[in-house]
């Protein structure tokens, strides 16, 4: 027998083996297992009825506007922002106030001079306020129940006036805002 023969022999053989060994792969269907995730009571995406600006959870209920948490307690906005907002129970009968807690820092209002703030909710506009001093301020709205129906509300704010990106910094700047929400009445 010469080391030809030999070698073929091995190969046809290791041959043999691979393509039989593949055969029972090859012949079995493949069964993936089904995953179900189910969701628990923490998991729920339910909405706020009042947004804290330092918890980083409300981000998906602020809809534009807002940058990212600063010292864990509030967010500078832009001139436009909007949230989504759950009414109180029986807001859709009893109404409810809409609060805005906001900072007018002085390094905005000395260049803008004066801001005037509007909110609409469901699309209709709530009376603005005009702010001509820098400081602490809660723009509260009585809101009729008929504009609060259902899980969600978009509630959106504009200031009449704003610091444009590259002013300051190179973001656009309007207030700094605390909290966000609904008060039952």
């Amino acid at each position: 027998m010469t080391a030809n023969s030999s070698f073929r022999r091995v190969a046809v053989a290791l041959g043999v083996f691979l393509l039989a060994a593949s055969l029972p792969l090859s012949a079995c269907k493949r069964r993936e297992k089904k995953i179900r995730v189910q969701q628990t009571d923490e998991d729920s995406a339910t909405l706020a009825s009042v947004i804290h600006m330092g918890d980083p959870k409300a981000a998906p209920q602020l809809l534009k506007g807002f940058y990212n948490i600063e010292e864990n307690s509030w967010r500078w906005t832009m001139g436009k922002f909007a949230v989504a907002l759950r009414p109180p129970r029986n807001a859709s009968i009893r109404g409810a106030t809409l609060h805005l807690k906001f900072v007018l820092p002085d390094a905005v209002l000395s260049k803008i001079k004066s801001t005037t703030i509007s909110a609409s909710v469901s699309g209709t506009t709530l009376p603005s306020e005009t702010y001509t001093q820098a400081g602490e301020f809660d723009y509260a709205r009585e809101v009729e129940g008929r504009l609060l129906p259902g899980d969600a509300v978009n509630v959106e704010f504009t200031m009449d006036k704003f610091l444009p990106a590259g002013m300051v910094e190179q973001r656009e700047l309007g207030l700094i805002v605390t909290a966000v929400g609904f008060e039952a009445k």
